[in-house]
């Protein structure tokens, strides 16, 4: 059976996830147009407890309901497996509490409430009168974040202190107290609004009125956390392993042993270390890699001056990739040979990252460059990093699911997975790798730091929320340079920070932005890692089953087609 734009009529599973996806976005817009979702761009979602409440008993009573669907093929069999590891995750994280805490320096709703203005139209009249109603319509959702917040006070549900301020820092930045870079202070909504070329002066009115409004609600926000929130907050940042554990399940679809990952991060670590070792040696002679990257970040043949010549460069690299992969490693359709790239709005984490196309690809996938006030970019990290963001990384991944209308249903077509779209696109620069792409020792030590990093995040995501101790057994050259680590060592911020600033090659102030990131989303940093590790093993066991006959390209389209799945349904289906 086919999806909702088959002239045939959808099964009853396809019709069930249409409802699902429309019933989710009326209660979500945000998330509406977070998933592409048209119809929606006019209104913000309630972050209230109740609102919050009644998403998850929705959820609760959409679960019940897959039992009792009849099932007709394989396209509805899978469709009700995703549905019902989907949802499950979902409930499973609700009945914690986490709607209470939902509080992180990445992507809580104070964050999503600013970013969905990025992914919103700015062409017509029309399309601005729903930016100024979403405006104006801000301080209400601030107001129902704030409602959940206290209603997790109350209930001792409480975020760490560090998640807190992080957020409150964002704010501040947003509302124009304080810079970011060189740039003097500027609320980010006025000049989100100043983009605005129209001649409708009531139109421009509202949306001045509604940047005023947004920008003072975000200062009120602000102080609220700083000074009632955090207070109030827990100075531990550990969540614990049963927390840890329904947490990773929502970013991995999988059940994992977390102590053999543990330890399996450990491994993959020094595997990478000794490699890079060797790219630095052939760089500098015998010097550490951590010493090779702080003199690439210095080399103009390796570096990039201004953040829109980067993005020029990006662009390029993105259309080039996009030419010469279709037909030949996989067949691109014609929505996705369009990926922008883009420059990050102020104030946000410091990782690139890739926003997806709506649903009928008038608004194009995207990739983000984050520029915080930087002047001077690594080319020589940066390459790596757009082959994981965009071809044949997230956008094409994503993108290609989103195109499957007559094969996924919608609400597989619109939710993603962390471990399978990160694990993919470190899949695929793994992949740019086997084919040769990185071909000087200078982006093939950008290729592995990045690598490194994410190998790194399974040590310190678990280690961190576990409150593991490094192993005795732990290679002493993994240790060396980070000052009071040893075997033994309990984690604690400054010491991953000094870790993942070493192992990881990244710059100090970045390092502790991504600790900051693990410790508020647990389960999400080692979703990249732990998902490569799956689709390499899948990918292995079709290549031994093929023996002379294994065709990448086949392949990559057959995986490519299941769309976004939980890691332990990747493997019963692809493996």
């Amino acid at each position: 059976m086919t999806g909702e734009s088959n002239p045939a009529a959808p099964s009853p599973v396809f019709a069930f996830a249409d409802r699902v996806v429309e019933q989710t976005a009326a209660a979500d817009p945000v998330a509406a147009t977070f998933m592409g979702v048209a119809g929606y761009g006019d209104r913000v979602t309630d972050y209230g407890p109740d609102a919050v409440d009644a998403r998850a008993a929705q959820d609760r009573a959409w679960f019940s309901e897959l039992d009792a669907l009849p099932v007709r093929g394989e396209e509805d069999r899978l469709a009700v497996a995703v549905l019902r590891e989907r949802l499950g995750a979902r409930l499973a994280v609700h009945e914690v509490g986490e709607s209470r805490r939902d509080i992180n320096v990445l992507a809580s709703p104070p964050q999503l409430l600013r970013l969905v203005f990025t992914l919103m139209p700015t062409t017509t009249d029309e399309d601005w009168s729903d930016i100024a109603s979403r405006l104006a319509a801000l301080p209400d959702a601030l107001a129902s974040v704030r409602s959940s917040y206290r209603a997790g006070i109350d209930a001792g549900v409480l975020p760490a202190r560090r998640q807190v301020l992080g957020v409150a820092h964002t704010l501040a930045v947003t509302a124009g107290r304080l810079a970011e870079g060189d740039e003097p202070p500027a609320s980010w909504f006025a000049g989100l609004v100043a983009g605005y070329a129209g001649s409708d002066e009531g139109l421009r009115a509202r949306l001045t009125s509604g940047a005023r409004a947004a920008t003072a609600a975000y200062g009120e926000l602000e102080d609220w956390l700083r000074h009632t929130y955090a207070p109030a907050a827990t100075e531990t940042d550990a969540v614990g392993e049963e927390r840890y554990r329904v947490l990773a399940r929502v970013y991995t679809g999988a059940d994992l042993d977390l102590h053999e990952t543990y330890a399996w991060g450990w491994e993959e670590l020094g595997r990478l270390h000794e490699r890079m070792t060797r790219c630095a040696a052939q760089l500098y002679g015998g010097t550490t890699p951590a010493r090779a990257a702080a003199l690439l970040n210095e080399d103009p043949q390796h570096t990039i001056e201004g953040a829109e010549a980067t993005r020029e460069w990006l662009q390029r690299i993105t259309d080039e990739t996009i030419a010469s992969f279709d037909g030949r490693y996989f067949d691109i359709p014609e929505p996705l040979r369009r990926c922008e790239a883009m420059i990050a709005p102020p104030g946000g984490a410091a990782a690139p990252f890739y926003t997806p196309p709506s649903e009928d690809f008038s608004r194009p996938g995207r990739t983000w460059l984050p520029a915080a006030g930087q002047t001077r970019f690594r080319a020589w990290w940066l390459l790596s990093v757009w082959y994981h963001e965009a071809v044949p990384g997230h956008h094409l991944q994503i993108g290609y699911a989103v195109a499957q209308r007559d094969r996924l249903s919608r609400f597989q077509r619109l939710e993603t997975v962390s471990g399978h779209a990160e694990g993919w696109a470190l899949y695929a620069e793994r992949l740019m790798d086997e084919l040769g792409y990185f071909d000087t020792p200078a982006v093939e030590l950008g290729y592995l730091s990045a690598q490194a990093m994410r190998a790194v995040r399974v040590i310190l995501d678990i280690g961190l929320h576990l409150e593991l101790p490094v192993p005795a057994g732990a290679d002493p050259a993994l240790l060396d340079g980070v000052d009071g680590l040893a075997p033994g060592s309990r984690w604690t911020p400054e010491l991953a920070r000094a870790f993942l600033s070493t192992r990881g090659l990244l710059p100090e102030d970045f390092a502790a932005s991504e600790v900051d990131r693990y410790l508020g989303l647990p389960g999400q940093a080692i979703s990249y890692k732990v998902g490569e590790r799956v689709w390499l093993q899948v990918r292995e066991r079709a290549r031994q089953a093929a023996g002379d006959g294994f065709d990448l390209k086949t392949w990559h389209m057959k995986a490519l087609a299941l769309g976004s799945v939980g890691l332990d349904l990747l493997r019963a289906e692809l493996g």
